[in-house]
């Protein structure tokens, strides 16, 4: 009894945060279904690493002998070790996405760079703000609206803050639908969002969606060779699945291996979550600039599509540029469902489709042109 009465009058206010957040997690894992492949892991872990009793466990598995300590040893380990997990991930998405709706109108890829500002926007508020440059650029990816990509850019710039950017990048990846059509209706008017737009898809043959992933490779390479390992798996992943004859390694890699590395991608995060160094105004911070991040990308897309309309007689409906983001399916989506309400006739959902593609190539591009800036700077 002592030995229990000792674990918990060892609680500090900041780990009950902490298993509070976890908790969180788990909740809206089960019950809201968002992200629950890696949130449940995320908030499991989250409540195990916070456990006054780790320093009891210490002494038991390393026989009184001074260490680092497990938990500090596993998160060495685990975050050591899925450095390699978001890449592999990318094989997964890859083989999930159709480039189809992107490849008939190839002018949606104009839509998935201009979806990218909130990156710099919200690089250059964390400047501000106080973080120093590879914490910024850091924070910074959350505005990828990629959650692997954000992820990986902090371990490889080693920032200090993997858990709360993970924690930010997919809570606002879940909440898409509810961030985006604030934003959106913010800088449209109702005209703008009842624009119709014809589609008219060019033939996509089975060997231009073969030859698409090895082009796009090859070009990223050489513009921008951070990026390449990014871009290289996420492509491979599409390759996988376009080349007609890995369906089962297609199937495998969009199910088995994307819940398998998500889960031990979440688990392995989580060991950064200690109390300590979670719950601080610092991650308060993060959590602001992601929000914002969101929005500007939002804001970003839009704005690129209405100078594009000041060109155009046939208008582009400038929604479509808010599914520029990385956000796929979920963004282009939201798009269609505002359209509808505006017009229940108007369909943009293939256009918009074909710019949320877009937006999951240039997030990576651009983490790879941040990553690559950031080590040159330092």
């Amino acid at each position: 009894m002592d030995f229990l009465f000792e674990g918990i009058m060892a609680v500090t206010w900041k780990q009950i945060v902490m298993y509070v957040i976890g908790i969180l997690l788990i909740w809206l894992a089960v019950r809201k279904e968002y992200e629950p492949s890696l949130l449940l892991p995320m908030g499991f872990g989250a409540l195990l690493v916070n456990l006054p009793m780790t320093g009891v466990l210490d002494q038991v598995l390393q026989g009184g002998i001074e260490s680092r300590g497990i938990i500090t040893w596993l998160f060495d380990v685990g975050i050591s070790a899925s450095e390699a997990m978001p890449i592999l991930l990318f094989i997964g998405i890859g083989a999930m996405i159709d480039f189809g709706p992107l490849l008939s109108n190839p002018v949606m890829f104009l839509f998935g760079a201009g979806a990218q500002f909130g990156i710099f926007a919200a690089i250059l508020l964390a400047a501000l703000l106080g973080f120093d440059l590879k914490d910024a650029a850091t924070v910074g990816m959350i505005g990828a609206a990629d959650g692997p990509t954000s992820i990986l850019v902090s371990q490889i710039l080693k920032s200090d803050y993997i858990g709360p950017i993970a924690v930010a990048a997919y809570s606002y990846m879940a909440l898409v639908p509810i961030i985006q059509p604030m934003a959106i209706k913010l800088v449209t008017t109702k005209k703008e969002r009842r624009i119709h737009m014809d589609y008219s898809p060019g033939a996509v043959s089975r060997r231009m969606r073969i030859a698409f992933p090895i082009v796009v490779t090859l070009i990223v390479g050489l513009v921008a060779p951070q990026s390449v390992a990014l871009v290289g798996f996420l492509m491979f992943g599409n390759l996988i699945r376009e080349c007609g004859v890995l369906g089962t390694m297609s199937n495998t890699a969009q199910n088995v291996l994307t819940n398998l590395i998500t889960l031990l991608l979440g688990i392995t995060i989580s060991f950064s979550m200690q109390a300590e160094r979670f719950v601080t105004v610092q991650t308060l911070m993060i959590m602001a600039i992601g929000l914002f991040a969101f929005v500007m990308d939002t804001i970003g897309g839009i704005l690129l599509a209405k100078v594009i309309n000041l060109f155009l007689k046939k208008k582009i409906n400038p929604m479509v540029g808010a599914a520029g983001i990385s956000a796929f399916p979920m963004s282009s989506r939201v798009v269609q469902k505002i359209a509808m309400q505006e017009d229940p006739t108007n369909i943009i959902l293939m256009q918009a489709a074909g710019a949320n593609v877009s937006g999951q190539i240039a997030s990576v591009i651009a983490g790879g042109l941040i990553v690559s800036l950031v080590t040159g700077m330092l």
